[in-house]
């Protein structure tokens, strides 16, 4: 498989077969570029086996299917070969950023200054749309906790924190149950695995604040202080969590580790585009007739995604009006748009919005989309920390203005001051949370002005017709 990777980097294994706990996996045969296209994952390949809770997710079922399998063979192979096999992998960040997940461990291979290390795994789930990291705990957690020392050993890390958000109880409390387990089985702790690696597991519970989602903002609170986002530099690899050299990871990116390492990361660099490798989890709901969380290939086609999966859009696709393709915080792009767009980074960077945490938002044409918005709008008004001014005003002003676009009672030319405020916002705040406020009311004024302009129009006449 890998010489047949280096040799067609875009092709899928022939015929390569990996013995999982006596389990035989096949990937399917090669597609020449000329041919290729993506989606339509066989099960064989998919990583999280228990999506959907109907197999047992405590350590017997995790075992049963293949976690925990030659984990202690990975971790003596050494930092350099996990890392090497991240890096051929070409995984890239789950959590919305997509920065290269090999680039990004391999910071905290400095020379020790004395200081432990430590991997905090970004569980704080609060995008809205967003819900594919509590499936992955709530039914897959030891895949998790494995990951954990997977990334860990990486990264010489002394231990890891879970910071999970304070809402998951159910996801919580079968983490920690994991955990636990992991533990009396000797695989994390003192002596990890039998292989001379001590690494511990912590699990925090936030309390819901949708702003530390943001690394260092998690790490503020994890601290026990307000989480506020801090200044970088210093970057977390450098001062992180306690003052000691750490890696902010999402849970799905960390989750995947041990099986790139166990499979080989030619075969997660098989999947998609180059430089959108692997398989992602998606999440698909709004206006479908099956809402789901599915693993599927990167570069999937957003139709095919949400047709093959999500049972279509409610009063079929030519009912289609918009779709938010990653969260809430990405630009939204109308059906026209949605007939070619890749389910990428790359891809949708292309069309003007982003993969984010790759959580498809369905609207059909029975959706206010205006109203839809600002209701978003009201969201990142809520939870702005208020340390920025442009985020902290700016943002207010924006859902002030929205308002009146869904009753129509404003004047035309606030349609571009909305858009004139929302580029004071973006690119001037500390964290990303302004950013993420901007793009929904840029996107909706990109491609939906005339629907503004012909409410306020509409407002206009009806209010001349009063008069009269």
């Amino acid at each position: 498989m890998t010489t047949l990777s280096r040799i067609l980097p875009s092709a899928r294994g022939l015929l390569h077969k990996v013995s999982v706990n006596n389990v035989a996996v096949t990937a399917v045969a090669v597609r020449h570029n000329t041919t290729k296209t993506y989606g339509n994952l066989s099960d064989e390949d998919r990583i999280f086996t228990n999506l959907y809770g109907r197999h047992e997710w405590r350590l017997k079922g995790a075992l049963a299917r293949g976690d925990w399998y030659k984990t202690k063979e990975i971790l003596l192979k050494g930092v350099d070969w996990i890392l090497n096999e991240v890096k051929t992998s070409g995984l890239r960040g789950r959590g919305g950023a997509g920065f290269p997940t090999g680039m990004k461990w391999s910071f905290m291979n400095k020379p020790s200054d004395g200081r432990p290390k430590y991997l905090v795994v970004n569980a704080d789930e609060g995008e809205p749309g967003t819900c594919k990291d509590r499936e992955i705990m709530r039914h897959d957690p030891h895949k998790l906790v494995e990951g954990c020392l997977v990334a860990g050993r990486a990264m010489g890390a002394r231990a890891a924190y879970i910071y999970i958000r304070g809402e998951f109880y159910n996801e919580a409390s079968n983490m920690q149950v994991a955990i636990n387990e992991a533990y009396k089985a000797g695989l994390i702790g003192k002596n990890a695995c039998g292989s001379g690696y001590d690494f511990d597991v912590f699990m925090h519970r936030g309390a819901g604040a949708y702003i530390c989602g943001e690394e260092t903002a998690l790490i503020e609170s994890l601290e026990g202080k307000q989480g506020k986002p801090r200044l970088k530099p210093p970057f977390p690899a450098d001062v992180g969590v306690f003052g000691c050299p750490t890696t902010v990871a999402n849970v799905e990116t960390v989750a995947v580790a041990p099986t790139i390492c166990r499979r080989g990361g030619a075969w997660f660099a098989s999947f998609g585009r180059t430089r959108n490798s692997g398989t992602k989890l998606f999440n698909i709901s709004g206006h479908v007739n099956n809402p789901c969380t599915v693993e599927e290939e990167m570069s999937v086609p957003l139709r095919e995604l949400i047709e093959r999966h999500a049972g279509g859009i409610v009063g079929g696709w030519d009912n289609l009006l918009a779709v938010i393709p990653g969260g809430s915080s990405t630009p939204l792009i109308p059906k026209n748009v949605c007939e070619e767009a890749i389910m990428d980074f790359d891809g949708l960077v292309a069309v003007q919005s982003g993969l984010g945490t790759a959580a498809l938002i369905v609207m059909n044409k029975q959706t206010d989309v205006i109203k839809a918005i600002a209701r978003l709008m009201e969201f990142y008004k809520h939870e702005s920390c208020g340390q920025c001014t442009p985020c902290r005003e700016g943002v207010g002003w924006m859902y002030k203005i929205l308002t009146r676009f869904v009753k129509g009672d404003a004047q035309p030319d606030e349609i571009d001051a909305l858009w004139e405020v929302s580029k004071q916002v973006e690119g001037h705040t500390i964290c990303a949370l302004g950013d993420g406020a901007a793009w929904p009311a840029q996107g909706l004024i990109r491609h939906f002005r005339p629907v503004i302009e012909q409410r306020i129009a509409d407002r206009d006449a009806a209010k001349a017709a009063a008069a009269n």
